[in-house]
């Protein structure tokens, strides 16, 4: 039965956040609000309200672990698989914004989640200041959208996950359904989520960062490969970097203030997990300078170290016994290694764009 709860919650959150984020958007567009500022807010809330109905209801459960390891793992997951893959199927590319804005705050809300969490907990006032941090980054974001030229705001219109019914009733079914969806499936998915973890012997932490992470980020997995294959691969990018900043900033500053005394952080997480999801965002930042987008050389490179990291997590469950030089090829050789491969690649970048910029015109035109 907790296998059947795991996969009917899977199918309900997934299916009531797409119903949630359609009506959502549609009700946005119908009082006027632009796509452009939609997608950056009621797209992006929509698409992490998986995360925040699972871990509220894993709070409220007393599992808190799986909040923590929901949230931690849902960031590692955007970045090394949905940005792996997405970039696989067609190589993504970089909207300048998003490298001078939108990928620093990521490392700067990682960091600091970091720093709260070294005393194990996450405190009612560490939370609240996590979500008046949502609250600038969401006025921030509109602001800079009133600024966009019409080329992208004409992107976002034709990306638009607005409801195919504009019709109030039409609205109000896509919301209706779309909250129970939440709600139920996020009960269901812990219930079930839990019920593995105790049958199977394995931590509430190893199921909230692999199976809760992966099952809840599916709609950012969907909705950035749909948005690479229409074209809009720049859209598909800020996706999964503005889904990372809510992870964050909202679902564990909510959490947070939610959880009586304060959202306890476990060991493990702070120890490596935490570490893992600070160093891939920083990671982020000379992949997209170094040729404004994501090769699939890059792609398979992400994918890889998604492979590798829950490779660690499996050794870690089984309690395999060359865990901890496991854990320390990964934190002090694979990660330093891959952050200097990224930054070799971005310097190579640098000196070609040099090279070519040096180089004289092969031809001249005689009719100016």
């Amino acid at each position: 039965m907790s296998i059947v709860y795991l996969l009917l919650g899977l199918v309900v959150l997934v299916v009531g956040a797409e119903c949630f984020v359609r009506g959502a958007a549609a009700l946005a567009t119908r009082i006027g609000i632009s796509s452009l500022v939609v997608g950056l807010t009621v797209v992006a809330f929509g698409t992490s309200a998986p995360e925040l109905a699972v871990s509220l209801s894993a709070v409220s459960r007393g599992a808190p672990d799986l909040a923590v390891g929901n949230a931690v793992g849902s960031n590692i997951f955007n970045i090394l698989f949905i940005l792996g893959v997405t970039a696989l199927v067609r190589p993504l590319i970089v909207h300048q914004n998003l490298v001078r804005v939108d990928v620093p705050i990521m490392i700067v809300a990682s960091l600091a989640l970091w720093l709260m969490a070294m005393d194990r907990r996450i405190n009612a006032i560490e939370g609240a200041a996590l979500v008046l941090g949502i609250i600038a980054y969401t006025s921030l974001a509109i602001w800079m959208a009133k600024r966009e030229t019409k080329a992208i705001k004409d992107e976002y219109q034709e990306s638009s996950n607005a409801a195919p019914s504009s019709s109030r009733l039409g609205i109000a079914l896509y919301l209706i359904l779309g909250i129970a969806g939440i709600i139920f499936g996020a009960r269901w998915l812990v219930q079930g989520a839990t019920g593995i973890a105790e049958d199977l012997g394995i931590s509430d932490v190893i199921i909230g960062l692999t199976i809760v992470a992966a099952g809840t980020s599916l709609p950012e997995v969907a909705t950035s490969v749909v948005a690479a294959i229409r074209g809009h691969r720049d859209i598909a990018v800020g996706n999964v970097v503005g889904s990372n900043i809510f992870n964050i900033l909202c679902i564990i500053g909510i959490t947070g203030i939610a959880s009586p005394g304060g959202l306890p952080v476990p060991p493990s997480i702070l120890a490596f997990d935490i570490p893992v999801m600070v160093a891939v965002a920083i990671a982020c930042l000379p992949v997209f300078i170094a040729g404004g987008g994501i090769s699939r050389y890059e792609a398979a490179m992400l994918f890889a170290g998604y492979l590798a990291y829950t490779a660690f997590l499996i050794f870690n469950s089984v309690g395999h016994d060359r865990l901890a030089t496991i854990s320390a090829v990964t934190l002090w050789f694979t990660i330093p290694l891959a952050c200097l491969g990224i930054v070799a690649t971005a310097l190579e970048w640098r000196r070609t764009r040099q090279r070519t910029a040096s180089k004289p015109p092969t031809t001249i035109d005689h009719d100016v």
